[in-house]
């Protein structure tokens, strides 16, 4: 069965809690929170979402978008970030699909010259989450250094 409608759940409006890692895989233990919010659509007929988010650093407000596209004969998802900090770089894209109510994304990518693996996980539910993570040792081990919980506006 197509998973299509996977992110279905996270259309509309909601008020979101970020807690962001101040630095990634340096062992750092220090946190930030700060609120948000975030607005999500569908597009190219159901095929595709745009997530539109305002996000309240505690360095001042910025603006990013996640968009995303369904691959049915793959039934497999992309995830791209677009952030008003590098308007003109558009991140590698996480793939993957959800099992149930989980979702697990994931992509190659580079930090500070270094490779390293990224992973998006999705829970859905009454209070849905993302979560980010980084690996640095092929996937062995995982740095959690994003996470975002998502309250209806």
């Amino acid at each position: 069965m197509s998973g299509q409608r996977d992110f279905d759940f996270e259309f509309g409006s909601w008020q979101v809690s970020h807690r962001r890692l101040r630095d990634r895989l340096t062992h750092c233990q220090e946190w930030d929170e700060f609120l948000g919010h975030s607005e999500t659509r569908p597009v190219m007929g159901g095929a595709g979402n745009v997530e539109d988010n305002l996000l309240h650093l505690p360095t001042g407000d910025y603006r990013a978008i996640a968009v995303r596209s369904f691959d049915v004969t793959r039934d497999e998802w992309a995830i791209w970030w677009l952030s008003s900090l590098s308007p003109h770089v558009l991140d590698v894209p996480v793939k993957g699909r959800f099992e149930g109510n989980e979702g697990a994304f994931f992509a190659a990518d580079v930090l500070r010259g270094r490779p390293v693996k990224v992973r998006f996980l999705w829970r859905k539910g009454e209070v849905p989450r993302w979560e980010q993570a980084f690996s640095g040792d092929s996937g062995i081990s995982w740095e959690t250094n994003w996470t975002m919980d998502f309250t209806r506006a």
